[in-house]
């Protein structure tokens, strides 16, 4: 097998859909992860000379692997070296091109911004029963900004009528969220649109939705920068049908870094396998079962921060 088909597997072994063909020059090339055309978010960097090396990753998500033809163990420590100042190099290649893609979705986004109007209904909020909190839409998308602790605009997330959720490719998603409401002493973060909404509803207070487990890390911590004194609140969604509840992990993982607190979903004994998050509750049950589990439930998940 070549260096280039093994770079492959090591791509499909990570969960990647290899490219066709490996451009072998040591600069950053990109592609789609998943194979679908119009879906460029993930990259590599591959040099055939030497000891054949590379580097692969997501600009979706941040994540990033090595590759390197020779084990690790059996590198001297000049290949070693040699092997570190590439990677670090593309590193750098990486950085740059994922600064430079996210100032041009940040504009793209902002055009599409200014041209959307603001939200009346939609299929999704209907099916939601939530309302348009400081969002817009196309002719048939949700537009939801992603902003910064400073309220400048990167990026979009785009929902369609039928709940399909996708990002702009190359805008920033890291410690980007969408605002609902004005802190009043407290702040709920949590992943999704519909569930930022029903806490906001429920309660009044501020939401700060994160739109994703993994980007509650990196928005919380933004928010206590911003906001120190304020009590900072983790919503849950409990993923108890998936393995390792990534949805509750995240949650706790976020919370402990803040000083926060976390808050989970209460179902009744008869819980559909697809109820996991507050929205959902407020569907099965109202938002007076929200209220009560807000006010009620800070039990295990937060004894279980200090472990």
């Amino acid at each position: 097998m070549s260096a280039e088909d093994q770079f492959c597997s090591a791509m499909e072994d990570a969960g990647y859909t290899p490219p066709s063909t490996i451009i072998s020059d040591g600069k950053v090339h990109r592609f789609s992860p998943t194979g679908r055309r119009g879906d460029n978010a993930a990259w590599y960097v591959f040099h055939p000379d030497g000891i054949a090396a590379g580097i692969f990753g997501d600009f979706r998500s941040g994540m990033s692997q090595r590759w390197c033809a020779k084990a690790e163990h059996d590198l001297t420590e000049a290949e070693r070296q040699s092997q570190l100042e590439r990677i670090k190099a593309a590193q750098r290649i990486r950085d740059i091109e994922a600064v430079r893609k996210q100032g041009e979705a940040a504009s793209t986004a902002m055009a599409l911004w200014d041209a959307a109007a603001p939200v009346v209904a939609h299929p999704h909020l209907t099916a939601k029963g939530v309302k348009p909190y400081g969002i817009r839409g196309d002719a048939h998308h949700l537009l939801v900004p992603m902003c910064d602790t400073a309220s400048k605009l990167h990026s979009l997330q785009f929902i369609g009528p039928d709940g399909v959720k996708r990002f702009m490719l190359g805008g920033r998603v890291k410690g980007c969220y969408h605002a609902i409401g004005r802190p009043n002493g407290l702040i709920y973060a949590c992943e999704g649109y519909a569930t930022g909404a029903t806490l906001h509803e429920a309660t009044g207070h501020a939401v700060a939705v994160a739109f994703s487990a993994g980007n509650l890390l990196p928005v919380v911590v933004a928010l206590r920068a911003k906001y120190p004194c304020l009590t900072l609140v983790v919503a849950a969604d409990d993923d108890w049908k998936s393995p390792g509840n990534p949805g509750l992990e995240a949650a706790k993982r976020a919370a402990k870094a803040v000083g926060g607190l976390v808050v989970v979903p209460q179902f009744a004994a008869a819980r559909p396998d697809k109820a996991t998050d507050f929205n959902d509750l407020a569907a099965l049950a109202g938002l007076p079962a929200v209220r009560e589990c807000l006010a009620a439930n800070k039990g295990a998940a937060n004894a279980d921060l200090d472990k």
